[in-house]
């Protein structure tokens, strides 16, 4: 009714549940087993709905875990790494629940803002596409890079899932990228230490 010409749906990679395979490609089985990854498949499955009867054009986006400045840092579920950055920046010690294997694809904000531009442009439609790095990182490594870029002395200790945690759960969610780098030409450009610094330097100024 509105004459959309295109629609870029915000999915999550919340609908893979966690990974049976890694990398996750965009036909790996939903094993989603908590309400926000259950919103997301149900959206998913509208767009692809609305498609089908009327023309929708779109493109969906499945995030993987997404960083960096403008992130409310003190959201309700905020991201772990702000989390993690205010218990270093208040002297707290880093408190890892599980034992920290736990590995995820972490991706700049500004590299998945430039992923939703190329989505607006691509000619594809109904389609799904990862936006991440593909590159694997655990807890406690992300632990040990954040301490090490504030230049602490940290301490980080660990401790047991609580039983109704359902971020239990996800062991391994880590993407595969090749189909949005063939589709979509998309191609991250922050690792994760840059992305890290940069994010650093805005908190910092952001409290000036």
């Amino acid at each position: 009714k509105n004459k959309i010409k295109r629609l870029i749906y915000s999915s999550s990679a919340s609908v893979y549940g966690d990974a049976i395979k890694v990398p996750m490609t965009e036909d790996h089985p939903f094993n989603n087993k908590n309400f926000y990854g259950a919103t997301k498949i149900s959206s998913e499955a509208m767009c692809r709905a609305f498609h089908d009867r009327y023309g929708l054009n779109y493109v969906g986006l499945r995030y993987m875990n997404v960083y960096g400045p403008r992130q409310d840092q003190k959201a309700a579920y905020n991201g772990v790494i702000p989390t993690l950055l205010d218990k270093i920046d208040n002297n707290q010690p880093l408190i890892i629940d599980g034992d920290g294997s736990q590995s995820y694809d972490f991706i700049d904000v500004e590299d998945a803002a430039r992923c939703n531009v190329l989505a607006l442009k691509s000619q594809h439609v109904d389609k799904f596409y990862n936006v991440g790095t593909g590159k694997k990182t655990s807890i406690k490594n992300l632990c040990k890079l954040i301490v090490n870029l504030k230049k602490k002395k940290t301490k980080i200790s660990f401790k047991p899932y609580k039983l109704d945690d359902a971020r239990r759960q996800i062991k391994n969610r880590v993407s595969s990228t090749k189909l949005s780098s063939k589709d979509l030409k998309f191609k991250y450009k922050y690792s994760l230490k840059n992305g890290l610094k940069k994010l650093i330097l805005w908190r910092k100024k952001s409290i000036e």
